[in-house]
């Protein structure tokens, strides 16, 4: 039967290009397209079966055009261990164009599709007939998350404790036992109590292992299902039958009711490691006092719109991003940079939602709400963080897949030749329990994702934001960090410090030029320039046909003349004559110097001084202490970048590199072979950044360094870097240390059990507490403390 599909289509830019699609697509045996240029849409009907929507999609992107693609969080319910997060994803990842991403942590699956082949209800419904329930995460509020969490809590309690009251009157005949009494408890006074563990509370083990069984895959629940079945089984046959054999019933309820207990323990440990990300969304205040006719009205932050103008008290939270338009403060913006020391708002300055207000009474219009502010892009950032998966987890991933299938083969021949080794029967059917129960996944699926949850959380604390788990994987591992030196090693705010005329040149002149060619500019030199000749009360002038050539200098026409403004490298390319011997005078003293011409006349030189960073030559000493090489990037010329990289102690640098050579630096030593970092700031900075294997954008950055930037420090501190590693460390360090946990429970108990050497109920105990034990240990993360708060 025809399928027909619909989707976006990027890159055309008239109408033959819709045309060349439409070809390439008709190509295809056995489809049918129509592009639409205007909509940019094509629509087509795939007849023959092998054409699949994969070729399709495929065939559009080799003709050199793309296929707009959607992003979708879905939180997960029913998974118990991480063969039902795996499940999950081979499910989604079975949809065509679909890629899907499942964390048994945080119960969440992070999808990419192509809407119009995939639409979300088909990815839900997929999960749904796995078994499991998914929603939208943006259906979902922070508050209705934190509803749900709680009521699962208190389901998870409510069934333990009902477990436990049934289980009692068993503990007390295991310890009658240990004591020499005896049976305590008849056998059909056992086989009535065991009865509603077994298939009441124990319903949903059964529930999911069939769901499991039904999808054609295997979890947790089927071996606890295997296990505490054949135990019940074995001793519900002796109870009818009269016989006299020892009786499990204990062995079963002991199970189900240290696993319930385990599970319990696990679900609160799991909401404690997401404990950063709380403390982020509590933060914003839920009120904001509104101004609307000149009457202040408190309304819900949801219903503050981008204009409004809303006042803050003192010890009050900014509701939302804004500016300043009457007032003066001193905002804590901890939460924002980590930086603990107040910052002080006046008129026209940018303040942030979640910040708290200290002193003063501000009134701020909106720049920003709901998913716009600053706080709401930090939180979507360490979800996403928390989302995505190390590329050490792949080991677990693939252990996971098979794990169960081989414990039942395991248990299987534990049975089979323990009864043909010892001829009992009973034996070898309580080893082959004891295998099924101690064997558990879920330590494994816990092991990476909930120490990266606590990881990316305190790192969000402490202002240092990780994009992606592989960014917090992959920072520890550095040996080469490639520094930018304006803004990153220096201040980035640097003055002009001297104004040096030729011949008869006036210096307001000189200056008038300067700030009429650099007024339009952001970079830090040219606002020097320009704020120094506001400063002078330089009167402005006008320029036209204004031309920027990156890395040099800018061009223009002034009263009808030719103006140049750059390096002096960049005059003398144009044929003009550079003093070189002032010009170097001024480099050695580490000072940048910038030509100024007009027509074919130099009508002076304007020397500005960057003061460095106070942390500079400390940050790259620790830095050279751990091992990683230092390499200095920089556009200045060759004197100026040595005398920098003497004060600082970098290993190396590279002067008089242009902007578009940035990232070729980077990729040259990525060639070499080791893991590469970047640090940097500036919108030049960007291609670099996202060049580095880790790209670090310092928190002054501008918004593109810090979209293209793997870790963003808020922090405008360079040892935020220092921190970035160390926190990187500490993460993989518990990462391995959970994998050891996870691994050596199974290394060491599954022989023991196959051997008969470890009674059903301790495999029980030990199951339980595999997971309890690496979430506990990831935990123990938060132990973890910046350098500011080491050294306070």
């Amino acid at each position: 039967m025809p399928e027909t599909i619909s989707f976006a289509i990027g890159g055309m830019t008239c109408a033959a290009c819709a045309a060349r699609v439409e070809k390439v697509l008709n190509r295809q045996e056995g489809v049918q397209a129509v592009v639409n240029f205007a909509t940019e849409r094509a629509q087509i009907v795939l007849n023959w079966p092998e054409t699949t929507p994969d070729m399709v999609v495929a065939a559009v992107r080799k003709a050199g055009f793309t296929v707009a693609e959607r992003s979708l969080d879905l939180a997960l319910t029913g998974m118990s261990c991480a063969a039902c997060a795996a499940r999950i994803e081979r499910v989604l990842n079975r949809v065509p164009l679909t890629q899907a991403h499942v964390n048994f942590a945080t119960e969440r699956a992070h999808i990419t599709f192509v809407p119009g082949v995939v639409e979300p209800e088909t990815l839900i419904s997929c999960i749904e007939k796995a078994g499991f329930g998914a929603k939208p995460l943006e259906a979902l509020s922070a508050p209705d998350q934190k509803a749900i969490r709680a009521q699962s809590w208190r389901r998870e309690r409510n069934h333990f404790l009902l477990t436990l009251v049934l289980a009692l009157p068993f503990f007390v005949e295991m310890g009658a036992m240990f004591c020499g009494f005896g049976h305590v408890l008849p056998g059909w006074l056992q086989f009535v109590l065991a009865t509603p563990v077994q298939f009441y509370c124990a319903r949903h083990f059964y529930k999911q292992a069939w769901n499991a069984l039904r999808a054609g895959a295997a979890n947790m629940d089927v071996l606890v299902v295997l296990g505490t079945s054949i135990a019940y089984g074995f001793s519900a046959f002796v109870v009818v039958l009269h016989a006299q054999q020892h009786l499990y019933f204990e062995a079963s309820v002991s199970i189900i009711t240290l696993i319930s207990l385990g599970k319990l323990l696990e679900a609160r440990a799991k909401n404690k490691t997401g404990a950063g990300l709380e403390s982020l969304l509590h933060l914003q205040p839920q009120i904001a006092h509104v101004e609307a006719d000149g009457v202040v009205l408190d309304r819900p932050v949801q219903a503050v719109k981008v204009g409004n103008i809303f006042v803050v008290r003192p010890g009050e939270s900014v509701p939302v991003d804004g500016v300043v338009i009457e007032g003066a403060s001193e905002i804590n913006e901890a939460m924002l940079t980590g930086e603990s020391l107040p910052v002080l708002k006046t008129l026209k300055a940018q303040v942030y939602a979640g910040t708290l207000n200290t002193t003063g009474l501000l009134r701020v219009q909106a720049t920003g709400v709901g998913a716009d502010t600053a706080l709401a892009h930090i939180v979507k950032m360490v979800e996403q963080a928390q989302g995505s998966k190390a590329s050490v987890q792949r080991l677990a991933d693939k252990v996971s897949q098979v794990f169960v299938p081989t414990v039942v083969v395991l248990a299987l021949l534990t049975f089979l030749l323990g009864w043909f080794v010892t001829g009992h029967v009973v034996w070898s059917l309580v080893s082959a329990v004891s295998v099924l129960v101690i064997a558990c996944p879920c330590a494994l699926g816990l092991a990476t994702p909930t120490a990266i949850m606590v990881g990316t959380g305190l790192g969000a604390r402490a202002g240092i934001l990780f994009r992606n788990a592989d960014a917090l994987e992959h920072a520890q591992k550095l040996k080469t960090i490639l520094v930018d030196k304006t803004g990153t090693l220096t201040q980035g705010k640097p003055t002009v410090s001297d104004v040096l005329p030729l011949k008869e040149v006036d210096p307001t002149r000189l200056l008038s030029v300067a700030c009429a060619l650099e007024k339009g500019s952001e970079h830090p030199l040219a606002r020097a320039v320009v704020d120094y000749a506001l400063q002078k009360k330089v009167p402005e002038q006008s320029i036209t046909d204004f031309q920027a050539v990156p890395g040099m200098g800018v061009k223009a026409k002034f009263s009808g003349q030719v103006a140049l403004l750059g390096s002096p490298r960049f005059l003398t390319d144009a044929g003009l004559p550079v003093k070189q011997g002032m010009v170097v005078g001024l480099e050695q003293d580490g000072k940048t110097v910038i030509g100024v011409a007009l027509g074919t006349e130099v009508l002076g030189y304007i020397a500005l001084l960057d003061q460095l960073r106070p942390e500079a030559a400390s940050t790259v000493a620790a830095l050279k202490a751990a091992g990683i090489q230092v390499i200095m990037l920089t556009g200045d010329n060759e004197r100026t970048a040595q005398r920098v990289a003497r004060q600082v102690g970098v290993n190396a640098y590279l002067a008089g590199v242009l902007p578009s050579q940035k990232a070729e630096k980077v990729q040259a030593y990525r060639a070499e072979g080791s893991l590469v970092g970047m640090v940097g700031d500036g919108i030049n900075d960007a291609p670099a950044l996202a060049a580095a294997d880790v790209g670090f954008a310092i928190g002054a950055g501008s918004d593109v360094a810090l979209e293209s930037a793997d870790i963003v420090l808020m922090k405008s501190d360079l040892r935020s870097v220092l921190d970035a590693i160390s926190l990187s460390r500490a993460t993989l360090s518990k990462i391995r240390q959970n994998l050891f946990f996870a691994f050596i429970y199974n290394v060491l108990g599954l022989p023991l059990a196959a051997f008969g050497l470890l009674n059903p109920i301790v495999a029980g105990a030990a199951m339980a507490m595999s997971s309890v034990s690496v979430v506990s240990n990831s935990l123990l993360l938060n132990r973890w403390k910046p350098l500011e708060q080491k050294r306070g």
